[in-house]
């Protein structure tokens, strides 16, 4: 293998393999640097991809076991938790030996082992292996963010990693956090057994999302049993016997709660530590090359992804921007074409966030919230799953599409969809405010009939107040 490259990338996941391939293809000699030794990242290995496998495994389980009666479908359902974390496994598997694949495709240079940068064109692996480089791209992605106090073990307390290999259904489980990842993970314990209560700091869940549908949101999933304790900080924890108690008190002290503080215990089997995401920053060999950082140790880069280092860039979870794997992907893309020469671009407004529940949740662009607190003029136009033909037919009526236009304009500014199958639902919305549509775009482009996707149509329709079918 040649030590010599266009372009080494540091770190195998969305981005970094996105962008190392893309890389390729405009002509580069490119060199992928990953240490987990399997490619594809937190999302593929212990992030998006296992995940998604389990609440697919686990969203059948139940449909069999609570749903099926009311279709007419009468089944016995006996859970096979060993089989079905084996084809959580597999699909993982599968889809790292495929990028390796599209890696040889590509001729793309796969290094296993740690990247340390040592100089604007020198890139050192495992402290051994010198790898020499007109450009260097920072690709390394996020890891669990530590909550003090708690030390996750990955047996009785765990990450978001042994989230996904539990060797059975705890009784009872407690998610400190009530974002998208600890919400996903306890619908899949919920859903085979365990009782699931989400302790989180703020007096809300799912921070960023659309106050209307989070409240809906919470109130579905309280409805399937996940119980919510708002406005609560975990303070401790011990792990002597056989489960956890937690130490809780309030956010926000009152003295006129009872016992003084507020506070309180709560115990389980299990509880998952799921407040967030860090930029992997350290021990890359920065602070020694220049590059600099902000308060949030993110890599500051410029409109071009190029760091403070002339040479060396940055995408993805270690730099500004929300955390998500299709984010990396499109900067990995844009940067191995501005590198290129070319004019890559990333669309932000445009990027859309999705919550892998039953139902789902997914947005794009901006809340009512942020509009108002912009001083944005803006119209809003909502339809329920209820009135929808599809959603009455597959017995999934919960949620709602709502649309945010420019009083003025009419241009999209945001859309908010909760219930079925809303991450596939939202792709309709990003690709309109791409290009700039109107509410009246939407509703004025037909939409076959019966389909989910009519609830968008019927959202913009309500925009102007002309929704046919409520």
């Amino acid at each position: 293998m040649s030590n010599e490259f266009d372009l080494i990338v540091i770190g195998g996941g969305p981005g970094g393999y996105v962008a190392a391939i893309r890389a390729a293809q405009l002509g580069m000699n490119v060199a992928c640097v990953e240490m987990r030794g399997a490619l594809g990242g937190t999302c593929l290995n212990v992030g998006c991809i296992p995940s998604k496998a389990l609440l697919e495994s686990s969203h059948h389980y139940e449909e069999a076991k609570e749903h099926f009666a009311g279709h007419g479908i009468k089944a016995s359902v006996e859970l096979d938790l060993p089989t079905m974390l084996s084809r959580k496994d597999k699909v993982v598997l599968d889809l790292t030996r495929g990028i390796e694949g599209l890696f040889k495709k590509n001729k793309v240079t796969y290094v296993k082992g740690k990247g340390v940068i040592q100089s604007a064109g020198v890139v050192v692996v495992d402290g051994k292996e010198t790898l020499k480089t007109k450009k260097i791209l920072i690709a390394t992605g996020s890891d669990v963010a530590p909550l003090p106090g708690v030390a996750i073990d990955e047996k009785k307390i765990v990450s978001s990693t042994g989230a996904l290999s539990l060797e059975k259904v705890p009784e009872n489980m407690i998610l400190v956090g009530g974002g998208i990842i600890g919400l996903e993970l306890g619908s899949v314990w919920r859903r085979l057994g365990a009782k699931v209560t989400v302790v989180e700091f703020l007096d809300r869940i799912a921070p960023g999302m659309d106050g209307e549908a989070a409240k809906q949101f919470q109130r579905l999933l309280e409805k399937q049993g996940i119980i919510f304790k708002l406005g609560m900080k975990v303070t401790g924890a011990d792990t002597r016997g056989t489960g956890v108690t937690l130490t809780l008190e309030p956010a926000t002290p009152s003295p006129t709660l009872s016992p003084p503080g507020g506070g309180g215990s709560i115990s389980a089997d299990v509880v998952l530590v799921a407040i967030g995401r860090r930029p992997y920053t350290d021990g890359l060999g920065l602070e020694k090359v220049g590059v600099k950082l902000d308060d949030r140790k993110r890599v500051d880069v410029n409109d071009h992804f190029e760091t403070s280092v002339k040479g060396i860039y940055a995408i993805g979870d270690v730099i500004r921007g929300p955390m998500l794997a299709h984010k990396a992907e499109d900067e990995g893309m844009a940067v191995a074409e501005i590198m290129a020469g070319q004019k890559g671009h990333v669309y932000y407004d445009g990027i859309p966030s999705v919550v892998y529940t039953w139902p789902e949740v997914a947005w794009v662009g901006k809340t009512e919230e942020e509009l108002k607190s912009a001083g944005v003029e803006y119209k809003a136009g909502k339809f329920p799953f209820l009135a929808n033909s599809r959603g009455r037919a597959v017995g999934e009526t919960d949620g709602f599409v709502k649309i945010l236009a420019d009083s003025k304009t009419d241009r999209v500014l945001g859309v908010h969809i909760l219930g079925p199958d809303a991450g596939t639902l939202i792709a309709e919305a990003a690709l309109a405010m791409e290009f700039g549509a109107s509410s009246e775009d939407i509703a004025r482009t037909c939409h076959a009939h019966p389909t989910l996707n009519e609830a968008v149509k019927e959202a913009a329709l309500a925009v102007l107040g002309r929704a046919i079918h409520i």
